[in-house]
């Protein structure tokens, strides 16, 4: 039990970055109702550029590491409200107008130029963190095993609890919240109501660019390094999860996506590991052909 106990553990930090991707991820396609696949890109971006500004803050500009740190985490939500600002304005906005399905492609192409530019950026070189606040916490022990989490985990998961919550009540709560409502369901109809679409959507952007970004520096803190590559696998992962809870709900795509991530967890300890991504995509695949069609025939209706 106490090893069952550990898998839940692990899937708690797994589960929360994956409800915070979703969380944003669903806040830019409630509204485009088209396949983002730069999201994933965005994320793992966001945390290779926060781990390149800390080797350059410390090994360039002589900062302590925590300044350095600081610095890698200012520079990455900087980049994120850049590439969301361009992204609304340049790419999501006259596409989605025009030729809504070409934002598919456009999408894959922005991965591949955010993918690259980091490969290059980083030399084709794995950069790593120091482990940082790496101190276990035992939540259980017996006869020599520890049900453990580090400093590092929990700060995470505390942050992603406390990110969605407040989000999530502002999202309920807020203008912006019933304005983002009203253009998911009907953006014409909702301009004739005196609502600014365009404005809606870019706040939509730039906050699910946020949240990409968090996700990004938390996971780079932890693991240390985010590869360039990575942005595809987690962006596919926050798609399907995603697909199979509907995009009209950012806070239930969070709790779906968390609820994926300990089933990942669960399935890495007691399963081989090597067959955890194929089998989650078969889970996914078989959740999206058995619930898609009776979630779309209840919207409709």
């Amino acid at each position: 039990m106490l090893y069952f106990f550990q898998q839940v553990l692990n899937g708690l930090h797994s589960g929360a970055l994956y409800a915070l991707l979703a969380f944003g991820y669903v806040l830019t396609n409630g509204i485009l109702h088209r396949t983002n696949l730069a999201y994933g890109a965005l994320f793992a971006f966001c945390g290779q550029t926060m781990i390149l500004t800390v080797a350059f803050g410390y090994q360039v500009l002589w900062l302590t590491l925590l300044a350095a740190v600081v610095l890698g985490v200012v520079t990455a939500f900087l980049y994120a409200a850049l590439i969301g600002h361009v992204l609304s304005r340049s790419v999501f906005e006259p596409l989605a107008d025009r030729t809504p399905n070409a934002i598919v492609v456009t999408t894959l192409g922005i991965l591949l130029v955010l993918s690259e530019a980091s490969r290059i950026a980083a030399d084709t070189h794995d950069w790593w963190l120091p482990p940082m606040l790496a101190q276990p916490v035992v939540f259980a022990q017996d006869a020599g095993f520890q049900a453990t989490l580090t400093l590092i985990q929990l700060i995470d998961c505390a942050v992603v609890l406390a990110a969605i919550m407040l989000a999530a009540w502002a999202f309920a709560r807020s203008g912006f919240g019933r304005r983002w409502r009203a253009v998911s369901d009907d953006p014409k109809a909702a301009a004739m109501c005196g609502v600014d679409v365009r404005a809606v959507f870019r706040h939509a952007v730039l906050f699910g660019g946020f949240c990409a970004a968090l996700a990004g520096i938390m996971a780079a803190l932890y693991y240390g390094n985010v590869s360039f590559g990575s942005g595809l696998v987690y962006g596919l992962k926050i798609l399907f999860v995603t697909a199979v809870g509907g995009y009209l709900s950012p806070p239930r795509a969070a709790l779906g996506a968390a609820a994926f991530g300990m089933t990942e967890s669960l399935w890495a300890g007691y399963f081989p590991i090597e067959w955890r991504d194929g089998w989650m995509y078969l889970f996914l695949v078989a959740a999206l052909v058995l619930i898609g069609p009776g979630r779309d025939q209840q919207k409709i209706a």
